[in-house]
């Protein structure tokens, strides 16, 4: 029994240790998020609220601006649910993996599923078998919890900061440079490139349709070239 808790507290702190370092980058898209929610319009409590329940980066930024510019709920929604599709993909490379666990775990570990989190804990999984293989997901819980943690304190940081800052400031524009830092270490091949730099082109074009719907096309325009380039790019080396 000792030894069951020993492997599970080395999992645990592995995850710990290999998330760490990527907060460094989510603390300031944290804060950012925080400033930018209270400039859309949210009250410091919803905005930490939304931190808590929808615990997503991307859809808290695009969701705050639609509440901001009174979207209906079936654009806000939709927007959402077409950004975070990719957990889809994460879910089901992780699921072999967690099947053998029970609901109460399979449904906590897919509330702390984020970008950061499945790097880490995908990368973990894809190691050989070792001593502590069978409580691995207590790796996916450390890495999971520790960015939970680091998100909800830089919100609270930002929204106190953003408290502070006049609206006259227009702090929007940090937005799109936290996304340009994030995609562009991303674009691995042409099919990346290609999804990117059509998705660029259409959200530019589209900038001026209302309740962000914009970003919504260019999001799906983005899917499409890149899944048609990579099956373009698959034919090809047949």
């Amino acid at each position: 029994m000792m030894q069951k808790y020993t492997y599970q507290r080395r999992e645990l702190i592995s995850g710990i240790k290999a998330e760490l370092p990527i907060t460094l980058g989510v603390v300031p898209f944290g804060m950012i998020y925080g400033v930018l929610a209270l400039a859309a319009g949210l009250s410091p409590a919803l905005a930490q609220a939304m931190s808590t329940i929808v615990f997503a980066g991307s859809a808290q930024f695009i969701g705050a601006q639609l509440i901001g510019a009174s979207a209906p709920a079936a654009v806000l929604l939709l927007t959402t649910f077409i950004v975070n599709l990719r957990h889809l993909l994460y879910s089901a490379s992780l699921s072999p993996h967690l099947r053998h666990l029970p609901s109460r775990w399979r449904w906590l570990l897919a509330y702390l599923l984020t970008d950061e989190a499945y790097v880490v804990t995908a990368l973990r999984y894809d190691r050989a078998l070792t001593k502590t293989a069978d409580y691995r997901h207590y790796f996916f819980l450390g890495a999971g919890l520790t960015l939970w943690t680091a998100w909800q304190i830089s919100t609270a940081v930002g929204i106190f900061l953003g408290a502070q800052v006049p609206a006259s400031w227009s702090l929007d524009f940090t937005l799109a440079l936290t996304f340009i830092g994030i995609v562009i270490p991303a674009l691995k091949n042409q099919a990346h490139a290609a999804a990117a730099l059509s998705a660029g082109i259409v959200a530019v074009l589209a900038a001026n349709l209302p309740y962000k719907l914009g970003l919504m096309l260019a999001a799906l325009t983005g899917i499409i070239v890149g899944m048609h380039m990579e099956n373009s790019i698959r034919e090809a080396k047949r």
